[in-house]
Protein backbone atom coordinates (compact mmCIF):
# COMPACT_ATOMS: atom_id res chain seq x y z
CA UNK A 1 0.00 0.00 0.00
CA UNK A 2 1.33 3.41 -0.97
CA UNK A 3 0.94 5.83 1.99
CA UNK A 4 1.91 9.48 2.32
CA UNK A 5 5.22 9.98 4.17
CA UNK A 6 3.46 11.71 7.09
CA UNK A 7 1.16 8.73 7.64
CA UNK A 8 4.02 6.25 7.21
CA UNK A 9 6.04 8.04 9.90
CA UNK A 10 3.10 7.97 12.35
CA UNK A 11 2.53 4.26 11.76
CA UNK A 12 6.24 3.57 12.24
CA UNK A 13 6.26 5.56 15.48
CA UNK A 14 3.23 3.64 16.80
CA UNK A 15 4.68 0.24 15.85
CA UNK A 16 7.99 1.06 17.50
CA UNK A 17 6.35 2.28 20.71
CA UNK A 18 3.69 -0.45 20.79
CA UNK A 19 5.14 -3.60 19.17
CA UNK A 20 2.32 -5.73 20.63
CA UNK A 21 -0.48 -3.30 19.74
CA UNK A 22 -1.88 -0.21 21.46
CA UNK A 23 -3.48 -0.93 24.87
CA UNK A 24 -7.08 0.33 25.12
CA UNK A 25 -6.28 2.83 27.89
CA UNK A 26 -3.75 4.56 25.60
CA UNK A 27 -6.16 5.36 22.73
CA UNK A 28 -7.34 8.75 24.04
CA UNK A 29 -3.84 10.08 24.87
CA UNK A 30 -2.55 8.96 21.47
CA UNK A 31 -5.38 10.70 19.65
CA UNK A 32 -4.62 13.87 21.63
CA UNK A 33 -0.96 13.67 20.58
CA UNK A 34 -1.90 13.21 16.94
CA UNK A 35 -4.28 16.16 16.90
CA UNK A 36 -3.25 18.63 14.22
CA UNK A 37 -2.16 22.09 15.27
CA UNK A 38 -1.52 25.01 12.93
CA UNK A 39 2.13 25.64 12.21
CA UNK A 40 3.49 29.16 12.71
CA UNK A 41 3.55 29.56 8.91
CA UNK A 42 -0.13 28.55 8.70
CA UNK A 43 -1.04 31.10 11.40
CA UNK A 44 0.64 33.78 9.30
CA UNK A 45 -1.08 32.53 6.12
CA UNK A 46 -4.52 32.65 7.79
CA UNK A 47 -3.81 36.09 9.24
CA UNK A 48 -2.60 37.42 5.88
CA UNK A 49 -5.70 36.06 4.12
CA UNK A 50 -7.98 37.67 6.69
CA UNK A 51 -6.25 41.03 6.32
CA UNK A 52 -6.41 40.78 2.51
CA UNK A 53 -10.19 40.39 2.76
CA UNK A 54 -10.16 43.80 4.45
CA UNK A 55 -13.27 43.33 6.57
CA UNK A 56 -12.88 44.67 10.09
CA UNK A 57 -13.45 43.66 12.74
CA UNK A 58 -12.54 40.05 12.07
CA UNK A 59 -14.52 37.59 14.14
CA UNK A 60 -13.83 34.06 15.36
CA UNK A 61 -16.14 32.56 12.71
CA UNK A 62 -14.11 34.13 9.90
CA UNK A 63 -10.90 32.86 11.50
CA UNK A 64 -12.38 29.37 11.84
CA UNK A 65 -13.61 29.30 8.24
CA UNK A 66 -10.18 30.20 6.88
CA UNK A 67 -8.47 27.62 9.10
CA UNK A 68 -10.92 25.00 7.81
CA UNK A 69 -10.21 25.99 4.20
CA UNK A 70 -6.47 25.73 4.80
CA UNK A 71 -6.45 22.44 6.72
CA UNK A 72 -9.69 20.69 5.67
CA UNK A 73 -10.30 20.12 9.40
CA UNK A 74 -12.35 21.81 12.10
CA UNK A 75 -10.29 24.52 13.82
CA UNK A 76 -9.06 24.09 17.37
CA UNK A 77 -9.91 26.86 19.85
CA UNK A 78 -6.17 27.20 20.51
CA UNK A 79 -5.53 27.84 16.81
CA UNK A 80 -8.28 30.48 16.64
CA UNK A 81 -6.65 32.14 19.66
CA UNK A 82 -3.20 32.02 18.01
CA UNK A 83 -4.50 33.68 14.85
CA UNK A 84 -6.31 36.27 16.97
CA UNK A 85 -3.12 36.98 18.91
CA UNK A 86 -1.24 37.41 15.63
CA UNK A 87 -3.89 39.90 14.48
CA UNK A 88 -3.54 41.80 17.78
CA UNK A 89 0.23 41.94 17.39
CA UNK A 90 -0.23 43.43 13.92
CA UNK A 91 -2.73 46.00 15.21
CA UNK A 92 -5.65 44.59 13.20
CA UNK A 93 -9.15 44.99 14.73
CA UNK A 94 -10.91 41.76 15.63
CA UNK A 95 -13.34 40.34 18.13
CA UNK A 96 -12.08 38.68 21.31
CA UNK A 97 -11.79 34.91 20.62
CA UNK A 98 -12.46 34.09 24.27
CA UNK A 99 -16.05 35.31 23.88
CA UNK A 100 -18.06 32.58 22.11
CA UNK A 101 -20.22 33.76 19.24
Amino acid sequence: MNRPQFLTSIIGWLRKGYPNGVPEQDYVPLIALLCRRLSDEEVVAVTDALIEQGQAPIDRVEIGVLITRLTDEMPLESDIARVSEHLTTGGWPHEDPSIPS
